[in-house]
């Protein structure tokens, strides 16, 4: 659990880090958490596109492998790899699926409140889902039908 609070507390630093070099905030410091609630905010930095220095602090923070970033990101390792040592942003869909994924992670978070918990729950079958809730991420509707589903968890909604 402390692991996880001191990624949060990196997210929040380089959230407000890129938000200011984007000039897109004036605020000095906003929390990630806040970030992922304001949709002009995200739109703005989807559009410059997220820097590699984002991307591996959402790396971190959410529950995927460097295998199943790069499917996510439809790019190799190797482009990421590329992306790393160039220290280079991503283009806006890039950008898209990255926030998406911290969304989702997020969400997944506030429901199960454990990492390993939501990473269970996004690999076993789910009915209502017609498969694993994974596969789904790979596209934006598969994304909100994931949240949907998770937000009928936390209000107890079983279907």
């Amino acid at each position: 659990m402390a692991a996880e609070y001191k990624i949060e507390d990196k997210l929040d630093k380089e959230i407000s880090v890129v938000l200011e070099r984007a000039e897109v905030y004036e605020r000095a410091e906003i929390s990630f958490k806040d970030f992922l609630q304001n949709k002009m905010l995200i739109m703005m930095v989807i559009r410059v596109g997220v820097p590699y220095s984002l991307f591996e602090k959402v790396q971190l923070f959410a529950p995927f492998s460097e295998e199943e970033w790069a499917d996510l990101l439809d790019l190799s390792t190797r482009s990421l790899q590329r992306y790393k040592v160039a220290d280079k942003s991503f283009g806006p869909l890039q950008s898209e699926k990255i926030i998406e994924m911290a969304e989702v992670t997020q969400t997944g978070l506030e429901v199960f409140g454990d990492m390993e918990k939501f990473k269970l729950w996004l690999e076993t079958p789910n009915y209502a889902l017609s498969g694993k809730p994974v596969e789904l991420l790979k596209d934006s509707y598969g994304k909100e039908l994931v949240i949907s589903e998770l937000t009928r968890i936390n209000y107890g909604i079983f279907v």
